[in-house]
């Protein structure tokens, strides 16, 4: 399933959520050259969060084939500021594309809930919670983790907790049938979820060397977005908002 609106509206501008998409995407046009040549493994591998590298678990020097000719080597010093840089690098067009999809559906209305500044913070906190999740349940990685989706994560777990019967139109594919739905926040995001814990465990008889999602991180940005909702959403925010069936709890 693939959400591409929710019957769910705000009154704040998302000045920070379109802000966010924008790096995002000026990120994967300037930096990494929007996919062209060899451009993106150089940022993957510069600017993404490796966790041997971060917790010097590997040797200086040891790295992982990127592509045909191109390696990507660990730093003799730890990195600790790709924690931050990994949230707005991508592998990919369908990457950065279903990332700011989800980002943007679900984005706005936690903005909605906590405002501007409470919401970039929010943001930030859980994605330095999914790499760190990541990085605890594979400490000597070398495999560059990159993406937003463990920032977003918490955007979805926030969602869940505050708005779960929201009504969300999503576009569901069967084999080259494709149609479209509305179904309920949380049986949307509770599937997300259990395919996140099902994909996790048959990560972990996995070489993690091949590469791959990182599902460990989705699962802590998750976790995250669950616990601190309850700390960054303002009831004041929630209690002007429309009111809908199945609206906030905290």
């Amino acid at each position: 399933m693939i959400p591409y609106r929710d019957e769910n509206p705000t009154t704040l501008t998302p000045v920070v959520t379109v802000a966010i998409i924008a790096l995002n995407v000026l990120a994967w046009l300037f930096i990494e050259g929007a996919g062209a040549g060899r451009v993106v493994d150089a940022a993957v591998c510069n600017y993404g969060l490796i966790p041997g590298e971060v917790l010097q678990r590997v040797p200086p020097g040891i790295g992982v084939q990127m592509a045909p000719g191109v390696f990507c080597s660990v730093d003799p010093s730890p990195q600790y500021w790709t924690v931050l840089t990994s949230m707005f690098m991508h592998g990919g067009w369908i990457h950065l594309i279903g990332n700011m999809v989800f980002f943007w559906v679900f984005g706005n209305n936690i903005e909605d809930a906590m405002g501007h500044v409470r919401f970039a913070l929010f943001y930030i906190l859980c994605g330095v919670a999914a790499a760190a999740t990541q990085v605890f349940v594979t400490p000597s990685s070398t495999v560059p983790m990159v993406g937003a989706s463990g920032a977003i994560s918490g955007i979805l777990g926030a969602y869940l907790l505050l708005y779960p019967r929201v009504r969300v139109h999503a576009l569901l594919y069967l084999g080259i049938y494709v149609t479209s739905i509305v179904v309920p926040a949380y049986l949307m995001l509770g599937y997300w979820i259990l395919l996140q814990l099902v994909s996790s465990l048959s990560s972990l008889g996995a070489h993690h060397e091949t590469g791959g999602t990182a599902f460990f991180a989705h699962i802590g940005g998750f976790v995250a977005g669950l616990v601190l909702i309850r700390l960054f959403a303002r009831r004041d925010y929630l209690e002007r908002r429309v009111v809908l069936p199945g609206g906030y709890r905290l």
